[in-house]
């Protein structure tokens, strides 16, 4: 652990929290006697589906930015994403009012793409790789002067996500246990630093689709073993963990548990049918932890971070699989 990475500090996110005040919204917490009862516990989801933009990604990108030096953002910021850090650093960049370029792989949702256009963003696509993404990135920056926003490597980012787990424990201060989606780990670092924090007795756990399952591996193995070729449904959850949230993650991620594509499937369902909101598949990959009985919950109050809900309606995955 000698070798980690300078880490995710309280200070970080307590700064983290003043800046983007007046530029995200809290979210709320919402509860279901149904699932509840299905689960044998309290469930308390945070609804970052309701965030600006759709998703969580609008806290870390809105802190990256922000903090910033005038000198340094004036040629603007630049990133590689699937699709929700992009809008949210897109809009970010608007509000300061400095250029936005970013790399999307080309098979990112168009319903995404389309989120990001709408915030002037410039738009390059790629090859769904992460070493086309970095590649794309890179040549943009060199051209553009640029600074680079990192999806989730990246402190103020992550100290920016961190900003869920300090809002959810205001609203809810007695948990037992805080589920959140992982992928790059940004916010779950930044969840497990925070409840650490201000409530060091609970538990946090990532959850992982099954065909994306780096992180749990990772986290096994005791060092990064990166996932070649991702496969799930839920695509805001395909890249490789980080650098700097793994070595976060290593400190206080008690587990990580991964899912199958079913099983977000008919969780994000389940959610839209009972709790009447509008979750995408990566969001609904916490919740599936437990409605696919993947974790112990019973008897528990459970911090359920809904992460985002931009969904393609057109693509709706109950749908195109029955017909596929």
């Amino acid at each position: 652990m000698g070798s980690d990475p300078p880490g995710l500090t309280w200070t970080l996110i307590e700064q983290a929290r003043e800046r983007i005040a007046p530029l995200i919204s809290p979210t709320p917490v919402l509860t279901s006697t149904t699932l509840d009862a299905h689960a044998g516990a309290r469930l308390f989801f945070k609804c970052e589906n309701l965030q600006k933009g759709g998703a969580f990604k609008a806290r870390g990108a809105s802190n990256a930015v922000f903090a910033l030096p005038e000198a340094q953002v004036r040629r603007g910021v630049a990133t590689h994403s699937s699709g929700n850090h992009a809008a949210a650093l897109a809009r970010a960049a608007r509000l300061r009012g400095v250029p936005a370029y970013i790399v999307m792989p080309d098979n990112t949702p168009l319903a995404k793409r389309a989120a990001v256009e709408r915030q002037g963003a410039s738009v390059r696509l790629c090859a769904p790789s992460l070493a086309a993404r970095e590649r794309a990135a890179a040549e943009i920056i060199a051209a553009t002067g640029a600074v680079l926003v990192h999806p989730y490597d990246d402190l103020a980012v992550m100290a920016g996500q961190a900003t869920v787990a300090v809002e959810l424990l205001e609203q809810v201060p007695d948990l037992d246990l805080l589920l959140a989606p992982v992928s790059g780990g940004g916010l779950l670092s930044g969840i497990a630093v925070a409840t650490r924090t201000l409530r060091p007795g609970a538990r946090v756990l990532g959850v992982e689709p099954a065909g994306a399952d780096d992180a749990a591996r990772s986290l096994r193995a005791g060092r990064i073993v990166p996932c070649e070729r991702p496969d799930t449904i839920a695509d805001g959850l395909r890249a490789t963990v980080g650098v700097r949230p793994f070595a976060e993650i290593r400190r206080y991620v008690a587990d990580i548990v991964t899912v199958s594509d079913e099983a977000i499937i008919a969780a994000m369902r389940c959610i839209w049918e009972v709790m009447k909101i509008v979750v995408e598949p990566s969001g609904a990959t916490a919740y599936a932890a437990i409605a696919a009985a993947r974790t112990e919950v019973r008897g528990l109050r459970v911090g359920v971070v809904l992460s985002g809900g931009n969904v393609d309606l057109d693509s709706l995955p109950w749908i195109t699989r029955a017909r596929g």
